[in-house]
């Protein structure tokens, strides 16, 4: 087990440039299982969710091999439907290999799935999604049990617009009979990305970014090579602790557009924003300004995989902040780490009560999930004197190499084993 040892107060310059998105690289991966001929996803983050996926894949007898920063699957002799409890608990996005191996197999059988404890995140309107599709569930021992003839294509209108729920039907859907029509469906960047990617295999998707998704499908598909997107929450962290540091930075790679609520939040903290094609420019020169509301809402709402990270940059904003997480129930399990480093927060149901105060102080913090320990991680390149990050494996889930971009930056932030 690996903890960050930082020593705050550092000013970040200089550029870097932002990983493959996670939240787009796991889907993809789970929609190799869909083909029988090979698939290469390019630049692919070296993450512990990846790794965890590509295991998966593995037991269920695709050939996964890692070829420099790009992964090539061969599905062809897959042949088990059956994802491992232990890999299911360690990956949330397992369930997305419902669909797939769904789709392929005509049955699949998973452990309820893991990942971040930040509240509950039921896999109800997957389950409710794929039932529409003509799919039979049986639940017991902790198993989904799924069973089917044939996938029938239909509409579908989800009683929220889950980003799970959405992805997973459209890789049920894409090998169904007919047509699907997902309506209230995610609108999130990574929902286009999947699509795209499912039409690069043959697939006919259409509608990803809207709230109606139309899916017809198709008997077959093939081969591709892929670039996920950017991933935009790597860029908002990055961008978070410049402001939190001060400093001058160019993030390189990255669509604005998907970071349109955020950056439209540090500008009202008083940070300089410039963008320009696949680059966002900032420069933070002063103490930043308290932003009054912040309230995470599906996109292009403000994302709840930054909330931490705006938090901590509240805690040191000349003036109070309210930051209201509304989409996961104990999302707030860093703030008694932040508190140890001088935050003035008061957390009431779903709303953290942010005073901001001039400093932090170094600490000793654990992080207990992947955003929140990466708001730890800023706070304390921030904060006068040294601090401790302890439990980094939730942070590895996500960040690849993020002691050393956050070293070309400036930031005094090394990883020690324990």
């Amino acid at each position: 087990m690996d903890k960050y040892i930082i020593s705050g107060g550092r000013r970040l310059e200089g550029r870097v440039r932002v990983q493959t998105a996670k939240n787009s690289v796991l889907p993809i991966l789970a929609a190799a299982v869909l083909t029988d001929e090979p698939v290469t996803v390019l630049n692919v983050p070296d993450i512990t969710d990846v790794r965890n996926m590509v295991k998966i894949l593995g037991c269920l007898g695709c050939k996964a091999v890692y070829c420099g920063n790009d992964i090539v699957i061969d599905s062809s002799s897959a042949d088990n439907c059956e994802i491992p409890r232990a890999l299911a608990h360690e990956l949330r996005s397992s369930v997305f290999l419902l669909g797939s191996v769904i789709s392929r197999f005509r049955r699949a059988k998973i452990a309820y799935p893991g990942g971040c404890d930040i509240g509950l995140r039921p896999v109800d309107l997957h389950l409710t999604g794929l039932k529409r599709l003509g799919v039979k569930i049986t639940e017991s021992n902790g198993y989904i049990n799924c069973e089917c003839e044939k996938l029938t294509g239909n509409e579908i209108m989800l009683d929220c617009p889950s980003v799970g729920a959405t992805e997973n039907i459209m890789l049920a859907a894409v090998r169904a009979e007919g047509t699907t029509v997902i309506k209230n469906a995610a609108r999130e960047p990574e929902i286009e990305d999947l699509q795209n990617f499912l039409n690069a295999l043959g697939g006919r998707v259409r509608g990803a970014g809207s709230g109606s998704v139309v899916v017809e499908g198709v008997k077959k598909l093939g081969g591709c090579i892929y670039q996920p997107i950017a991933d935009r929450i790597e860029a908002g962290t990055f961008l978070i602790a410049t402001a939190m540091c001060g400093g001058d930075v160019e993030l390189n790679g990255v669509n604005p557009e998907n970071l349109s609520s955020l950056l439209h939040k540090l500008r009202e903290n008083g940070c300089k924003l410039r963008a320009k094609n696949d680059k966002i420019f900032i420069r933070s020169d002063r103490r930043p300004v308290a932003v009054k509301s912040i309230e995470t809402q599906p996109y292009p709402g403000f994302p709840t995989d930054l909330q931490a990270q705006m938090t901590a940059l509240c805690c040191i904003c000349s003036g109070n902040s309210i930051v209201t997480e509304n989409l996961f129930e104990t999302r707030f399990k860093y703030v008694p780490e932040l508190r140890k480093m001088g935050a003035d927060i008061t957390v009431i149901d779903r709303s953290a009560f942010v005073r901001g105060v001039e400093k932090l102080k170094g600490a000793t913090t654990v992080a207990h999930d992947l955003r929140g320990g990466a708001a730890l991680v800023v706070a304390a390149m921030a904060a006068e004197g040294e601090s401790e990050v302890l439990d980094i494996s939730h942070i590895d889930r996500g960040y690849a190499r993020f002691e050393h971009k956050l070293s070309s930056l400036g930031a005094r932030i090394r990883r020690v084993g324990i």
